[in-house]
């Protein structure tokens, strides 16, 4: 690494979320999210892999990616697993009173661990959970950071000059596709688009075994119960029941007025 350069700490949320080759399933009182078949979120993966391949393009050593994570115990596998793709340590953020945190609640106690690091020059997240999906986390992250924001991104890069490092982000519609600029620190979020995430191989997973994690609780980072969990949360669920069984399909047999009759089907069923 060129010495005039600083060291690059990154910082990519990581999230232990249910698999969603399983049906999903709500638990308990507080109808909260089961989460005993979870996996790393597959579209942090996404956010994962840019933050590497940023610091493999400033040239790999004395550059840091930081994994973190909130959540309970086993969250910390959604960390693992980051360590074998290729950060370099972990942060799990662990405590009781974090069960039934909403967005809100999340971005609070997000916000207080990358203030409790202090060196996060970039902070990564996916375009979304895959179990929430509110896509809320990245932009209240921002403001409670008072950081600078790109969201969706599907490009990233970072140029050097003597005002220091710049971020350029490129963000696509279905319309048009704009080029953005932003300072740094930052917060970033990248879509599924950006890249096509690595797998871990047998020396990344061996050499996960030695990268250290960090657990942390409300208490290390500054942070009062009342702000995260049930108590803190703006939102909350009311009402829930199973999805009702999917109905059988109508079958048509062509007899020569098969046109008809599909047109007739769609125009009840109000698609015409």
């Amino acid at each position: 690494m060129d010495e005039a350069i600083p060291a690059l700490n990154i910082a990519v949320l990581v999230k232990h979320v249910p698999d969603t080759q399983f049906d999903r399933h709500l638990d308990g009182e507080h109808r909260t999210t089961d989460r005993s078949e979870s996996i790393l979120s597959e579209l942090d993966e996404y956010a994962l892999e840019a933050a590497l391949q940023l610091v493999e393009a400033q040239g790999g050593n004395g550059h840091r990616v930081t994994a973190v994570t909130m959540g309970p115990p086993a969250a910390v596998n959604a960390v693992k697993k980051a360590l074998q793709i290729g950060a370099d340590e972990g942060i799990h953020l662990c405590d009781d009173a974090l069960a039934g945190s909403d967005a809100s609640g999340t971005s609070r106690a997000l916000a207080a661990v990358v203030r409790h690091l202090g060196t996060a020059d970039l902070v990564l997240t996916g375009m979304a959970s895959t179990d929430g999906e509110t896509s809320l986390v990245p932009a209240q992250l921002a403001e409670l950071l008072q950081l600078p924001q790109v969201t969706f991104a599907s490009s990233l890069e970072l140029t050097h000059d003597d005002g220091g490092r710049q971020l350029i982000a490129r963000r696509e519609s279905d319309n048009v596709a704009e080029t953005v600029r932003s300072t740094l620190p930052a917060v970033v979020s990248v879509t599924d688009q950006i890249n096509e995430p690595r797998y871990p191989n047998f020396k990344g997973i061996m050499a996960a075994k030695k990268k250290p994690i960090t657990t942390l609780t409300l208490a290390d980072i500054g942070l009062d119960a009342s702000e995260v969990g049930f108590s803190g949360a703006w939102t909350r669920v009311e009402q829930a029941q199973q999805r009702p069984p999917r109905s059988q399909g109508v079958i048509i047999t062509d007899e020569g007025d098969a046109g008809r009759r599909l047109v007739d089907f769609l125009a009840e069923q109000k698609l015409l």
